[in-house]
């Protein structure tokens, strides 16, 4: 019978390291708890799983038929939506106490600024008006998509729909106040379609992302009404403004005002507070930091040597 070679004496098992690796790892993370002024009493920040199951039962509270449970009956609609939303609820509250919580701690203050209860009952309020937008957003979709056969298809597949209902709940949640729940939302569908919008960007109904793979529309970015995109857009910043320590300023408006009905086509690049004017198309790859009047038609020979 063959016998296995002797481990040698001076390769030790993997398990006679443990000890060692955890002991750096609790070093590592008392470190940093303490430069970053952590506690120690349990989970202190919102849980990205939580949060997923909670988009997931919101959707399907929005559109159940199509996005609920498979064996839903009309009959039972407002029995799941009800349920659905209470856990969704639940969750919210319990996750925006933790993000109110980690707030104060990090301005060294003893209790929260913000109630999660009341937080989730705006957010709660809000989502009928949410659902009016979502359904302008849907039939912007199929209406500007000639391969669209129904808003049900539209829906189910678009990941552009996908990554607006999201958007709808983030940016609900972060003009209340919980950005950083915002954040996780948006970056959990960020992960899922390739689409990249900030909780804090403001877009008008009908908006339409089609194919929508690398799309970034930053934090300040304004869009108007039925306004269309196309993949590998970027509405971004042009340069980062920064104070006398060089540290980035946060909070000024630098990203792109898109007004209504414009059309910005696949690989285009607009950067800084520009304004794009109502029912202007940006062509394909163009690389854009200045503002043009409503009705332009910007190509890449137009947009080249632009003035910053």
């Amino acid at each position: 019978m063959t016998q296995a070679a002797p481990t040698p004496a001076s390769t030790p098992a993997p398990g006679d390291e443990l000890p060692s690796v955890v002991e750096a790892l609790r070093g590592a993370r008392m470190r940093w708890r303490e430069a970053h002024r952590r506690g120690g009493d349990g989970r202190e920040l919102p849980s990205r799983e939580l949060l997923a199951a909670m988009v997931q039962g919101l959707s399907g509270a929005l559109f159940p038929m199509r996005l609920g449970p498979p064996t839903l009956r009309p009959e039972d609609e407002d029995f799941y939506v009800g349920h659905t939303l209470g856990a969704a609820m639940t969750t919210l509250r319990q996750q925006a106490a933790l993000e109110l919580r980690h707030d104060a701690r990090q301005r060294g203050e003893r209790e929260p600024s913000g109630d999660a209860a009341e937080l989730a009952g705006r957010f709660l309020r809000a989502l009928p008006a949410v659902r009016v937008l979502l359904d302008s957003d849907v039939l912007a979709a199929y209406r500007g998509d000639p391969a669209a056969r129904s808003v049900d298809e539209v829906l189910l597949c678009y990941p552009g729909v996908r990554a607006l209902i999201s958007h709808r709940l983030a940016h609900e949640l972060y003009r209340l106040g919980l950005p950083l729940i915002a954040r996780v939302i948006a970056e959990l569908a960020h992960a899922e379609t390739g689409i990249d919008i900030h909780p804090g960007a403001t877009l008008g109904s009908g908006c339409f992302i089609d194919h929508g793979t690398g799309v970034v529309i930053g934090e300040t970015a304004v869009l108007g009404r039925g306004v269309r995109i196309y993949q590998n857009v970027t509405l971004g910043a042009k340069s980062i403004p920064t104070d006398d320590d060089g540290h980035a300023v946060k909070g000024q408006p630098r990203h792109p005002i898109v007004e209504d009905e414009v059309v910005i086509y696949a690989g285009a690049t607009v950067l800084g507070r520009v304004t794009i004017g109502r029912g202007s198309v940006i062509g394909g790859n163009v690389w854009l930091t200045r503002s043009v009047p409503p009705g332009s038609v910007v190509t890449q020979a137009d947009s080249v040597g632009c003035p910053g």
